[in-house]
């Protein structure tokens, strides 16, 4: 008789690796980046991921799927919260810098765009706000954007070109 191959589209198997892999998964993403939660949802959307390419994947080969999707998903999300903290210490030094002798009516106008700019930049899909503020605010080259996001050089042209086309579109050129 023909042995049946096991498939992780069986939920019983799915909850077997679950239970088996998941504790060890979430412990290795906080020591690794140091965030308790992080690792946790992390370790959730990895099991959503597999769950969802469960007939690609084979159950032998489904461990290493796991930890190298929780990984990578965990590490973008560290590179973007740098991205934002790094943006929002410029935004302060920018603040700071003002120079007192400005009239009241430019500080105002001034605070007004700011508000427009962040609230426009914080609307910009995932890929692109992270690739704009990277090359706007970290003074990042394309090719060095294209290696931290792993993608084309190309496609990084048409990320930032997006972005500020709907940054032109909301507040208008500066």
């Amino acid at each position: 008789m023909a042995e049946k191959k096991q498939s992780l589209c069986d939920e019983t198997n799915f909850d077997h690796l679950f239970k088996k892999e998941g504790r060890t998964l979430a412990s290795y993403l906080y020591y690794k980046f140091g965030d308790k939660a992080l690792a946790q949802d992390m370790v959730q959307e990895a099991f959503i991921k597999l769950w969802h390419k469960c007939a690609e994947v084979p159950l032998e080969k489904a461990r290493g799927f796991l930890y190298t999707v929780a990984s990578n998903l965990a590490t973008s999300m560290v590179r973007h919260d740098q991205v934002k903290l790094r943006y929002r210490e410029q935004v302060m030094k920018v603040n700071e810098r003002r120079v007192e002798n400005e009239s009241p009516e430019f500080v105002i106008l001034e605070k007004e765009f700011m508000e427009k700019l962040k609230n426009a930049i914080a609307r910009l899909p995932v890929k692109q706000r992270e690739a704009y503020l990277l090359n706007r605010v970290e003074k990042k080259t394309y090719k060095e954007i294209s290696e931290i996001m792993d993608v084309s050089v190309k496609a990084i042209e048409k990320l930032i070109h997006k972005a500020l086309q709907k940054l032109r579109n909301e507040i208008g050129d500066i």
